[in-house]
C-alpha cells in the first residue's frame, strides 16, 4: 500500500468517526517559544490540552509535519545509519479533548491497524504503564489481545508528561513483530521483549497517550475532570510495514529520492555499501530542508536557522564524500517537492524560493570547503610514497573545523589520502576547551532542539475580577462603529489607575500587528481616557484615570458610552489596508515566495517584514510603491467576510506566518488585488488611504527584509518636510527647487576640477604652506635642517603628500607640519629623511615631543608620524620650538 493511501485512509477512517480533519500546522510552532520546531502531532492542540484554548470540536485527526534534529529525540549523526532515524517525518494522530477516552482510543487503534490496514493481530504486541490496570484490561476486552502479549513497563517508556507540572498520564504503545519468521509464534518474556525492541525486532508503531492527571509542584497527581487522548502513529514506519521492507528508506517515501541521488552521483544505490549512508542522509535531509524552507525558516547562525544550516551542510558534506564538488542537495530537494506536492500543495507553491535558498546555502558551504582545502594543503603537503609524516596537530584540525567550518571527517579523508593521521586527542581537547569557554556565556537555542513540549508556566495569580457566573459575555462591536452604549460588568483599581470590563466594546485589542485603540469612556458625572487595552485571562480590560465623580463600586451595572478616538482608528486603518496592498505588490514584483513575517500597524506608521533573501533595488522599490499607489487611486471597495478556514485557503487567502486560526476565519479582500485572513480594522475604500511613501528598506534577520512606510497624514507631513528640506537646499546652492539636482551636480563637478587643480599646484610646489621656522642644527655629528610649517589641508592625504615631497627633495632633515583640516580639526605630522633617520632622528620621537607641548599624543614610523592636538592655540609656538627639541634633547 502506497504511503499516500495510508495517509488518506487514516484521515478518512477517523473523519467517519466524528473527528474534525485538521491540516498540518507549520513546522514553526505558533506563539510557542518553548519549541524550535513542531515535533509531534499534539503541538497545534497544546493550548486545548492545557485548558487555555477552546476548540469548536472535541475530537480531531491530523497528518502532521514534524522535525526532530537533536536533543533526546534524535541523534543527528544516526540519521542515515539506522533504518528509522529521520530529521523530517509525518505523524498521523487522533485526538480527543475531553470526549472519548481509553476504551474508544484502544478500539479505534486496533480496528484501524487490523481492519483498515489488514495487519496480522498475532504480530501486534502492546505495552502499558505498570500501574495502568484499566488499559491492560481494555486491550484484552476490546481488542482481544492475550494478556501474555501485554507488557507492563515503567515511567521511562510508558508515562507521558507535558512538563514538570500540568497534564500527564500513562501511555500505551503498539509494537509490530519483525522477528525472523521461525520465532514469530513465540511470546518472549518482558526482558527479552525489551532487548529485541532495542535491536529493532519489535517496531513501535503507535503511541496512545492517556492524559488523565494534573500534576502539581509537589509531584502529587489529581484526576483531570475531562481526560483527553493524544496519539501518534509514524507514517514512515507504518509504510515500511505495509510495503514489507525492513527500512523506512526503502518505502515509496524515500525511493524516488534515493533514485535522484543515484542519478546525480552517477552510481546506483547500494543499501549495504558504506556509500549507502550518504545516499540515505541526502534523501532524509532533503526532506527537512524542503519543508523548513517552505515554512519560512532560513539558514542563519542562531535558533531555527542554525539547525537548518546544520542539516543542510551535513547533506552537502555527504555529497562531498560521494565525490560531488558541485551543488547536489538542491536537486534532491526538487525531487522532494515533486513527491510531496499533492499532499502538501503549499510546498509546491514555494518551489522557486525553496530551491533558490537551498542552492545559495549549498554554494556558500562549498566555497567554505574550498577555503578549508587551501589551509589543509598547507597543513598536509603531499609527501613521497613510503614516508610517514607526523600527525596533523589537534589544534590545527580544530581550527579548520571552528574557523573554516571544515568537517572533521573530510579532514580525516583528505589527510588519509596523503598519508597523514590526525591528532584526535588534541582535537577533542581543543573542542572541550571551547565548550568550557562557551559555558560562560548564555547560549539559547543554537544547537540542540528543545525537547518535546517543555513549558514551565509562570505564577498566575487569580485576577481581581468578581464577575458573576451569569454575567453577559464580552463582545467586540468595533467593526461596525466607533461608539457603543454598554454596561460595566466589572471594575478594579490598582497602580493609581482604574480598570473596566465592558459588555460591548468598540475598542480593538492589539493583534496581528495592529495596535490597540485609544479613546474615552463617558458617563453621567465622570469620564475616563482609555490609555491601554489589554487582555487579562479571559477578559478584555480598559485602563485609564477617571476624571469627575467616579462612583466606585456603584459603577457596576451602569450604562456608559465607549467611544474610540476616530483619528487614532482611521489613521491605523489606513496603514493596515496599505500593508495588504504592499504585501500583494511585493509578491507581484519579487515573486510568490514573499510571505509576511511580521508587521506593526500604528496610526503614525507601518512596518512590514517579509520573506526575501536579497536587498531590494531602487527600481524594485519604485515599482512596488507605484503598484500600491495604483491600488489606492482605484479606490477599491474593501470587503470582509466570515468563511470556513479551508474554503478561505482554497480561495487563495494568505495566512499570517506563525498565527493559529479556528474553523471560521475573517477574510479581508481588496478585489483583484489582495485576499488575506485578517481580524484587523480597515478602510472602506482604498482611496481613503491617501498618499503612500516608503521610507526605508532593510534586512532584519536571515531571509527577512523590512519595509517601513507612511500613509495619509504621516505621508503628507513627511512629503511636506521633504519639500521644505529641498527648499532649504535650493537656497543654499542658489537654485530653484526644480533645478537643485542639476546645480548640485555642477558644484560636484567644480569640486572635482578644483581638487585636481590643487593637486597639480602642490605637485609643482604651490602647496600654500606657511613657513613658521627654518633652522639648522647638529645631531650626533650630522648637520640637519629643521622646517616647521602650517598648511590648510583637505585631509590627511594632503599632509602626507607634502611630507613625501619634503622627503624626496634631496635634503637631510626633519619637518613638523601643523595641518588644519575641515571641521576645525588640527593634526601634527612629522617627517624625517633617510639621512636624518641614519643620524638617529625618528619622526615618531619628534612628533611625540612636539605634541606634548599642546597636550597631544601620537606616534608612527621612523619616517612619518602624526599626533592629535588638544590645544590648537599653542600650535605655532610648539612647531617653532621643534628646532630646540631637535638640537637639544633628541
Amino acid at each position: 500500500m502506497k504511503s499516500a493511501e495510508i495517509r488518506r485512509r487514516f484521515l478518512e477512517y477517523f473523519e467517519s468517526r466524528g473527528h474534525a480533519v485538521r491540516p498540518s500546522s507549520s513546522l514553526v510552532p505558533a506563539s510557542d517559544p518553548t519549541l524550535l520546531f513542531t515535533n509531534a502531532g499534539m503541538v497545534q492542540f497544546k493550548g486545548a490540552f492545557l485548558g487555555l484554548e477552546e476548540l469548536p470540536y472535541n475530537r480531531a485527526v491530523t497528518s502532521q509535519k514534524c522535525v526532530r534534529a537533536g536533543g533526546k529525540h534524535n541523534d543527528l549523526e544516526e540519521v542515515g545509519r539506522t533504518a528509522r532515524h529521520h530529521t523530517f517525518f509525518e505523524m498521523l494522530g487522533n485526538f480527543s479533548f475531553g470526549d472519548y477516552f481509553k476504551r474508544e482510543a484502544i478500539g479505534y487503534g486496533w480496528e484501524f491497524l487490523t481492519g483498515e490496514m489488514g495487519l496480522d493481530p498475532d504480530r501486534l504486541f502492546v505495552t502499558v504503564h505498570y500501574s495502568d490496570d484499566e488499559a491492560a484490561g481494555l486491550w484484552t476486552e476490546v481488542a482481544g489481545v492475550p494478556p501474555e502479549r501485554i507488557y507492563r513497563l515503567g515511567d521511562r517508556d510508558n508515562f507521558w508528561q507535558m512538563a514538570d507540572t500540568g497534564p500527564c498520564g500513562p501511555c500505551s504503545e503498539v509494537h509490530y513483530d519483525l522477528r525472523p519468521e521461525a520465532e514469530r509464534g513465540t511470546v518472549p518474556e518482558k526482558e527479552e521483549f525489551e532487548a529485541k525492541g532495542e535491536a529493532g525486532e519489535f517496531l513501535e508503531l503507535w503511541n496512545l497517550v492517556f492524559m488523565q492527571y494534573d500534576r502539581d509542584g509537589t509531584g502529587e497527581r489529581t484526576p483531570l475532570p475531562a481526560p483527553s487522548i493524544d496519539t501518534g502513529l509514524g507514517l514512515e514506519r507504518l509504510a515500511a510495514v505495509m510495503q514489507g521492507v525492513g527500512s523506512n528508506y526503502h518505502t515509496d517515501l524515500f525511493l524516488p529520492l534515493l533514485e535522484r541521488v543515484a542519478e546525480v552521483v552517477g552510481r546506483p544505490y547500494d543499501p549495504d555499501g558504506e556509500e549507502g549512508v550518504s545516499y540515505r542522509v541526502l534523501a532524509d535531509h532533503a526532506r527537512a530542508v524542503a519543508f523548513l524552507l517552505g515554512d519560512g525558516v532560513f539558514p542563519s547562525n542562531e535558533g531555527r536557522g542554525y539547525v537548518l544550516r546544520r542539516i543542510l551542510r551535513r547533506g552537502v558534506r555527504h555529497a562531498w564524500l560521494l565525490g560531488r564538488r558541485e551543488p547536489t542537495l538542491n536537486r534532491v530537494v526538487s525531487a522532494v517537492i515533486d513527491a510531496m506536492a499533492e499532499a502538501y500543495p503549499e510546498l509546491a507553491a514555494q518551489r522557486e524560493s525553496v530551491l533558490e535558498n537551498a542552492l545559495r546555502e549549498e554554494e556558500r558551504f562549498l566555497a567554505t570547503i574550498d577555503g578549508g582545502m587551501e589551509r589543509l594543503e598547507e597543513l598536509a603537503p603531499r609527501v613521497a610514497a613510503g614516508t610517514s609524516p607526523a600527525p596533523i596537530p589537534g589544534k590545527d584540525v580544530f581550527k579548520l573545523y571552528d574557523t573554516f567550518g571544515f568537517p572533521v571527517d573530510l579532514t580525516r579523508i583528505v589527510a588519509g589520502e596523503r598519508g597523514y593521521e590526525l591528532d584526535m586527542e588534541g582535537f577533542e581537547k581543543a573542542l572541550e576547551e571551547q565548550r568550557e569557554r562557551s559555558r560562560g556565556f548564555p547560549i539559547t537555542d543554537r544547537v540542540t532542539v528543545t525537547p518535546s513540549l517543555q513549558v514551565t508556566p509562570g505564577p498566575c495569580p487569580a485576577p481581581p475580577w468578581r464577575m458573576a457566573p451569569d454575567a453577559p459575555p464580552q463582545r467586540f462591536v468595533g467593526y461596525d462603529g466607533l461608539d457603543a452604549e454598554t454596561i460595566v460588568i466589572d471594575w478594579c483599581e490598582g497602580d493609581g489607575q482604574t480598570s473596566l470590563i465592558l459588555e460591548r466594546r468598540p475598542f480593538y485589542l492589539e493583534a496581528g500587528g495592529q495596535v490597540s485603540d485609544r479613546g474615552r469612556v463617558l458617563a453621567d458625572g465622570w469620564s475616563m481616557e482609555v490609555a491601554e487595552v489589554h487582555r487579562e485571562g479571559d477578559y478584555i480590560v480598559l485602563r485609564g484615570r477617571p476624571t469627575g465623580a467616579f462612583p466606585g463600586e456603584a459603577v457596576l451595572g451602569t450604562t456608559v458610552t465607549a467611544r474610540v478616538d476616530p483619528r487614532h482608528r482611521r489613521d491605523t486603518e489606513r496603514n493596515h489596508t496599505a500593508t495588504h496592498l504592499l504585501h500583494a505588490a511585493l509578491r507581484s514584483v519579487l515573486g510568490g515566495h514573499v510571505r509576511q513575517r511580521g508587521s506593526l500597524v500604528a496610526p503614525d506608521r507601518l512596518r512590514f517584514d517579509f520573506a526575501h533573501t536579497a536587498p531590494m533595488t531602487g527600481a524594485e522599490l519604485d515599482e512596488v510603491a507605484a503598484m500600491v499607489v495604483e491600488g489606492i487611486w482605484a479606490s477599491h471597495t474593501v470587503r470582509t467576510s466570515i468563511r470556513p478556514y479551508e474554503d478561505a485557503v482554497k480561495a487563495g487567502a494568505m495566512a499570517l506566518f506563525g498565527e493559529k486560526y479556528g474553523d471560521e476565519v475573517r477574510v479581508v479582500e481588496v478585489p483583484d488585488v489582495s485576499l488575506e485572513l485578517c481580524g484587523g480594522t480597515h478602510v472602506r475604500h482604498t482611496g481613503e488611504i491617501g498618499p503612500f511613501v516608503i521610507t526605508s528598506e532593510s534586512g532584519v534577520a536571515a531571509g527577512v527584509r523590512r519595509i517601513e512606510a507612511l500613509t495619509g497624514r504621516g505621508a503628507f507631513d513627511h512629503l511636506a518636510a521633504y519639500k521644505h528640506r529641498i527648499g532649504e537646499l535650493a537656497g543654499a546652492v542658489k537654485a530653484q527647487p526644480a533645478n537643485v539636482e542639476r546645480r548640485v551636480n555642477e558644484l560636484l563637478a567644480e569640486k572635482v576640477a578644483l581638487e585636481a587643480l590643487v593637486d597639480d599646484l602642490q605637485r609643482h610646489g604651490g602647496d600654500g604652506a606657511e613657513v613658521l621656522t627654518e633652522a639648522e642644527c647638529e645631531v650626533n655629528g650630522t648637520r640637519l635642517t629643521y622646517r616647521g610649517v602650517r598648511i590648510r589641508a583637505r585631509g590627511a592625504r594632503d599632509a602626507r603628500n607634502w611630507g613625501d615631497r619634503f622627503r624626496e627633495s634631496g635634503g637631510m632633515g626633519v619637518a613638523v607640519l601643523a595641518a588644519e583640516m575641515p571641521g576645525d580639526r588640527h593634526v601634527l605630522f612629522a617627517f624625517a629623511t633617510d639621512g636624518a633617520i641614519a643620524a638617529g632622528v625618528r619622526a615618531d620621537t619628534v612628533v611625540r615631543e612636539v605634541a606634548a607641548l599642546v597636550g597631544g599624543r601620537g606616534g608612527g614610523r621612523p619616517h612619518m608620524a602624526q599626533a592629535g592636538v588638544a590645544d590648537p592655540a599653542g600650535l605655532g609656538d610648539a612647531v617653532r620650538r621643534g628646532a630646540e627639541i631637535l638640537g637639544g634633547r633628541l
